[in-house]
């Protein structure tokens, strides 16, 4: 099986290699979170207002698809509704505090509306929404989905992803654009034609982070993912996942599995090297995007 790569994964290798270990060699379940869970659904709507005739993508008529993509998230996982009631984080970064669905729902519905002081929807009509990308590295597969894809008149593309935290300090600004250029990538080789716009929508606080890439920063985004993948294959024949305390770890859900904080990691599974070669599981936000 010819080895694949998402952003997500290659994320997870970035900010911790046990962590890469523990969602895609031993795939350890994690509880789903009220966090994660309005992410989701804001996502989903903002999706479906470009279903909407242009003259109706308004913020009123958004707000009503909050409840409507809800019940639709509901009847495929009935349990999150019990997941938000009992939140003890309350819904996060969006303003309110105290657990109960009924923020919760505000706090969505405000990052809705918050979308709408950064783009006009009614001027736009993207040639992909959740757009599945993928293309052959020769020895490896890149592949992910992406929020939206715009393209002008003249053919320029532009990626834009939407985040429901906040914007990065000027310091991790590369690190949240890795992702956009590593979709860029997949485009480029996959299509032919390269970005012309890659741009971050940060709806905690209302931001627009975007970049102009190059084909010389596209080119190094692509030895960066080679090596990145050179990396976990040597981590999966030497079984050296090491851990990397970070800051993440205040919100990883695996922190009493990880020697760095006194716990035990489970046996690797007997069937380790297929487990990394299928590391196809596509997450909508990086790992820091689920956490407020």
């Amino acid at each position: 099986m010819e080895p694949t790569l998402s952003p997500s994964r290659a994320a997870d290798f970035l900010v911790c290699p046990l962590l890469y270990r523990f969602r895609t060699v031993d795939r350890l379940p994690e509880p789903p979170s009220a966090a994660a869970a309005r992410g989701t659904l804001v996502h989903a709507v903002l999706e479906r207002v470009f279903d909407l005739p242009a003259d109706r993508r308004t913020p009123e008529e958004a707000a009503r698809l909050v409840p409507v993509e809800w019940e639709r998230m509901l009847a495929e996982e009935p349990g999150l509704r019990q997941v938000v009631v009992d939140d003890p984080a309350g819904v996060g970064s969006a303003g309110e505090t105290g657990p109960g669905l009924t923020r919760w729902h505000a706090s969505a519905v405000r990052l809705v509306e918050r979308w709408f002081t950064l783009e006009d929807p009614r001027r736009l009509e993207p040639a992909g929404r959740e757009l599945y990308v993928e293309a052959d590295l020769a020895d490896l597969t890149v592949r992910g989905y992406v929020d939206r894809v715009d393209r002008a008149p003249d053919g320029r593309l532009r990626v834009v992803d939407y985040k429901t935290g906040r914007a990065p300090s000027p310091t991790f600004e590369g690190a949240a654009l890795f992702q956009l250029r590593f979709y860029a990538l997949a485009l480029w080789r996959s299509t032919g034609v390269l970005p012309a716009r890659l741009q971050l929508v940060y709806l905690g606080d209302g931001v627009l982070l975007w970049t102009d890439p190059t084909e010389h920063e596209i080119l190094a985004t692509e030895r960066k993912v080679r090596a990145l993948w050179q990396a976990i294959d040597l981590a999966d024949r030497t079984g050296d996942w090491r851990p990397r305390p970070s800051r993440a770890c205040s919100w990883c859900a695996h922190r009493a599995l990880c020697p760095a904080w006194g716990g035990t990691p489970p046996p690797v599974p007997s069937a380790q090297g297929s487990a990394v070669v299928a590391s196809t599981q596509v997450a909508l936000e990086l790992p820091g995007d689920r956490v407020p």
